[in-house]
């Protein structure tokens, strides 16, 4: 009979397996936990990801599961060596995280200093790429800007809304809209087909940038959407602003506020009543406190292009 060698665990060589499992916490982790661990974060921050994650100090991209296919919006920097740590986000989103295999609250001073330098260290290099990614996209933006011819007004989109074309053009069927800071500076494009469906160019800057729909003197909108700004200028002949979306609605509103400190603004919110937590009146109420404006919201669920076309409900 072949002598079986005992383990700590009291049992065979099969048990080593789970007796190193059990003390790993009490020790150096293995390289595939550091992966493991790091990935439930990701998990939680809701940006799950299939690719291989490495953990050597450096910047890497990968896919959410979530985006389109073949799309590496996701980053992340994770150190495997020393105190384990990484931080992580989302290009798309603009959300960052950060994780440590041991709790904060537990580290030892050395353990502090050496997680701060090593998320220093990793939002140098995030930054760095992010500057390169947005000098690309503005590049790419004035290419395609300059290429594209306007758009008609039988477009498909603009037809199905109700609105004309207030200074889009047309890039391979789709409305582009320029994305502008406050100096007229181009930094992104978005894209509309005819069917509604949205997108943005990959890497361009989208925070405090919007579309100027007709030019300010005493009073400035600003909207979320094309068709609900260019709803609200063509019923008041007022100027709108277009923020994209309701998550840009204060840097939009602070960035025109520093321009124009003494022009009457107006939030016109979506009202989003029928999703929780109403999202498109919360964010344009926050923007309007942020920078001393109005807020306008429409009497129906929707926005103002669905009460401009008697659709809202």
């Amino acid at each position: 009979m072949t002598d079986q060698k005992k383990t700590p665990s009291g049992g065979d060589r099969k048990g080593v397996e789970k007796y190193r499992h059990a003390h790993r916490t009490n020790s150096r982790l293995f390289p595939q936990d550091i992966a493991i661990a790091f990935k439930a974060a990701l998990d939680k921050a809701g940006l799950s990801t299939k690719d291989k994650i490495t953990a050597d100090g450096k910047l890497h991209r990968f896919t959410i599961q979530s985006d389109r296919a073949g799309s590496k919006n996701g980053w992340y920097v994770l150190y495997g060596d020393g105190l384990p740590a990484g931080s992580f986000g989302s290009w798309k989103t603009g959300f960052k995280g950060t994780w440590c295999a041991k709790a904060k609250n537990t580290l030892t001073a050395a353990e502090r200093e050496e997680f701060r330098q090593r998320m220093d260290t990793a939002r140098k290099a995030r930054e760095a790429e992010e500057q390169g990614r947005r000098i690309a996209a503005s590049e790419k933006a004035l290419v395609i800007w300059k290429a594209s011819p306007p758009a008609p007004d039988n477009h498909p989109y603009l037809v199905k809304k109700g609105v004309r074309n207030l200074g889009l053009r047309l890039y391979k069927e789709t409305l582009v809209i320029p994305m502008r800071d406050s100096l007229g500076n181009l930094h992104s494009l978005q894209f509309i087909d005819g069917e509604g469906n949205k997108r943005f160019l990959s890497g361009g800057r989208k925070k405090g940038c919007y579309f100027a729909v007709g030019v300010p003197t005493e009073s400035l909108c600003i909207a979320e959407g094309y068709a609900t700004a260019a709803s609200i200028h063509e019923s008041t002949g007022l100027p709108v602003a277009v923020a994209f979306d309701a998550g840009n609605l204060e840097p939009v509103a602070r960035a025109l506020r520093a321009k124009f400190p003494e022009i009457e603004i107006t939030l016109c919110a979506d009202n989003d009543s029928k999703t929780p937590g109403n999202p498109g009146l919360t964010k344009a109420r926050e923007a309007a406190a942020a920078c001393g404006a109005f807020l306008a919201v429409p009497p129906c669920a929707g926005d103002f292009n669905d009460l401009y076309r008697g659709a809202g409900q």
